[in-house]
């Protein structure tokens, strides 16, 4: 009887866990489509102004500007992690924090210094827990990042990347997070923001870009982008580039906040789904162990009285 009694709990217990992760499935699928959508709708911006930052710095060869070019002597090097407040979301902080650590390592085996800054609840826990040293954290609305926080991270990125080496500033800019590829993969990337990677008109086009047709312009020139159009500064490259710099930061994290949140979502929501799958099988299991205990009891009780009735009608005989 004991043991139908903890079958009968572990069964109550687990279909209470089962609604549990059903409601969480059905939450992170109502907010899924509004993630991807504005993830998606982000995008063009931050690429469009990326564009533009390689296009500037493309025409300037002698410029010196922190955007493309720092003290190479500074060994300090700025990783921003971008984690979870919830948990409930499968792998999602573990792959950022495992891809993290292996960002961190690598810096350590050139002799570089990182300095740890993390957005989300997870994975300042997860540091501090291990007594890792973290610059600054920010936390709250993972799933649902605004402008505000997107600010607020790229301004103390930017002035920690801005201070001189003597005092304690950063040579260069990562940043980990999640890239939103569809519904069933999300992937871990490391971008490094500063200073910028620039891709030479001259360098190496992918195979598609090569073989694609290109058509002539109206002077006979082929019109692809290895011939790029000229510029001029007003009122000086210097200027126009300190202008775009905190733009781009700000687009750059605040693209890779939203695609994060809406990773963070689907991937919730496939934990979820899965869970509540895993619940359904165990309560099925349970069940049916549940039964054959029953049926164990039963025919004990039924062997005991035939038993019984047989030493019965042997003491009469």
């Amino acid at each position: 009887m004991a043991s139908q009694l903890a079958f009968k709990s572990r069964i109550a217990s687990t279909s209470a866990l089962e609604k549990i992760f059903n409601a969480q499935e059905m939450i992170a699928s109502s907010h899924i489509a509004k993630a991807r959508t504005v993830a998606m709708e982000a995008k063009p911006y931050s690429d469009a102004i990326f564009d533009a930052v390689q296009a500037l710095v493309a025409h300037t060869d002698d410029i010196r500007h922190p955007i493309v070019r720092k003290d190479e002597k500074n060994p300090r090097v700025a990783v921003l992690a971008l984690t979870a407040d919830r948990g409930m979301a499968g792998a999602y902080t573990s792959s950022v924090i495992r891809e993290t650590e292996s960002l961190l390592a690598r810096l350590d085996q050139q002799s570089r210094q990182p300095q740890l800054f993390v957005y989300g609840r997870r994975g300042v826990s997860y540091y501090r827990y291990r007594n890792r040293s973290i610059v600054k954290t920010w936390e709250g609305n993972s799933d649902r990042p605004g402008v505000d926080v997107a600010r607020e991270i790229s301004q103390a990125l930017l002035e920690t990347y801005m201070t001189p080496a003597a005092k304690g500033g950063v040579s260069e800019l990562y940043i980990v997070f999640t890239e939103f590829i569809n519904m069933v993969v999300q992937k871990v990337r490391v971008l490094r923001m500063l200073p910028l990677e620039l891709i030479r008109p001259d360098q190496e086009q992918p195979e598609e870009a090569i073989d694609a047709p290109v058509p002539d312009d109206e002077h006979g020139h082929q019109g692809d982008d290895r011939y790029a159009a000229l510029y001029d500064f007003e009122p000086s490259p210097q200027e126009v580039l300190d202008a775009v710099l905190p733009k781009y930061i700000q687009s750059r994290i605040h693209e890779c906040l939203l695609t994060s949140a809406a990773s963070e979502t689907a991937s919730r929501q496939n934990a979820m789904h899965t869970a509540t799958d895993n619940a359904k099988g165990l309560i099925d299991d349970l069940t049916r162990k549940l039964n054959a205990t029953r049926q164990a009891a039963i025919t004990q009780e039924l062997t005991e009285i035939v038993g019984s009735a047989d030493a019965l009608n042997k003491e009469e005989e």
